[in-house]
């Protein structure tokens, strides 16, 4: 009912990739392999990441990881107050030498920018990572210049910290792919951590280069061709219309939000190696593509809320071939 074999060796290489990714992160970012999975789906899917959590959970260290396991580079930018659009893009300086203007790239030109902290900077400096984020370019001085490909913002902020905070906009919000929570180890895990006094120091000995950005793009060219039935689009659109009906949500999922979920289940199927797309895909894939584009009915309860109306959402929707 869902299969359709397309070139079968992309699938492969997009499992070995994927394999080897997780494998390779998990030596560094322990107990957490579902978060890792969908850091990489959320690359496969070219999309972008929110972190909500609270400091020191391993936010930067997964996202060093990554760059690291993909042999891309990595930059990271600790948003603040005085933050200026031009210390993220770059700017063009005057050289007296040469009496012209050169350049200067800001550190938004790498393969994984982690934007620290993102809501503690000012409206006009978050916006100046939509274009990035959207296009995959930037535009200084009326001259647009590419991006590294591949190219993946994973974005932190504390969900319990409001003092100093410019929350982000919905149209913002909905630029995330995904929107992920990594929570505390568990008591053994963290037993680890602390015997190794953390892994940030041994993270280039322990972390391999399993792929190249070459291999990555490849990977997101077999993902986008992943199949895609009638029936688990029908299946992924009743999920979204159901947000938009639902009596505890204000706002339910975007027609943005309904292809990132789409692209994400193609992502999804991919990271397993397969060339089409199956329900566990979509279920997969829905709370965390969603959760962030929904507001509660009344506004409290945040994401916690939304979640629990999204669960409850997929548990009542019945499945194709079911």
């Amino acid at each position: 009912m869902f299969l359709k074999v397309v070139n079968m060796g992309s699938y492969e290489r997009a499992l070995r990739v994927s394999k080897g990714i997780v494998e390779n992160v998990s030596k560094v970012f322990l107990g957490k392999p579902e978060v890792i999975k969908m850091a990489v789906v959320a690359l496969f899917a070219k999309g972008h990441i929110l972190i909500e959590d609270v400091p020191g959970a391993g936010k930067t260290l997964l996202a060093r990881a990554l760059a690291r396991a993909i042999g891309g580079t990595f930059r990271r930018i600790q948003f603040t107050s005085d933050l200026l659009p031009s210390d993220i893009v770059g700017l063009n300086i005057y050289s007296q030498k040469t009496e012209t203007f050169r350049f200067h790239e800001g550190p938004v030109f790498a393969n994984v920018v982690l934007a620290d902290e993102i809501n503690r900077a000012s409206p006009r400096t978050q916006s100046a990572l939509l274009e990035a984020m959207s296009e995959r370019q930037v535009t200084v001085d009326n001259v647009t210049r590419p991006l590294p490909t591949p190219f993946i913002v994973i974005a932190t902020q504390n969900p319990f910290e409001h003092h100093g905070t410019y929350p982000l906009p919905e149209s913002q919000m909905d630029r995330f792919l995904m929107c992920l929570s990594i929570g505390y180890p568990s008591k053994d895990v963290e037993r680890l951590i602390l015997e190794a006094e953390g892994f940030s120091d041994k993270l280039d000995s322990l972390v391999s280069e399993v792929a190249s950005p070459e291999e990555i793009v490849a990977c997101q060219e077999a993902a986008s061709s992943v199949t895609v039935s009638q029936a688990i689009m029908d299946y992924a659109l009743e999920l979204v219309a159901r947000t938009r009906a639902h009596p505890g949500l204000e706002v339910g999922v975007s027609t943005r939000g309904a292809i990132g979920l789409i692209s994400s289940a193609k992502a999804h199927a991919s990271f397993e190696g397969r060339s089409f797309c199956i329900p566990d895909d979509v279920k997969a894939t829905f709370v965390i593509v969603c959760a962030h584009r929904c507001i509660p009915k009344g506004g409290a309860g945040g994401l916690r809320q939304v979640r629990a109306v999204l669960l409850d959402i997929l548990q009542n929707t019945p499945v194709p071939g079911d």
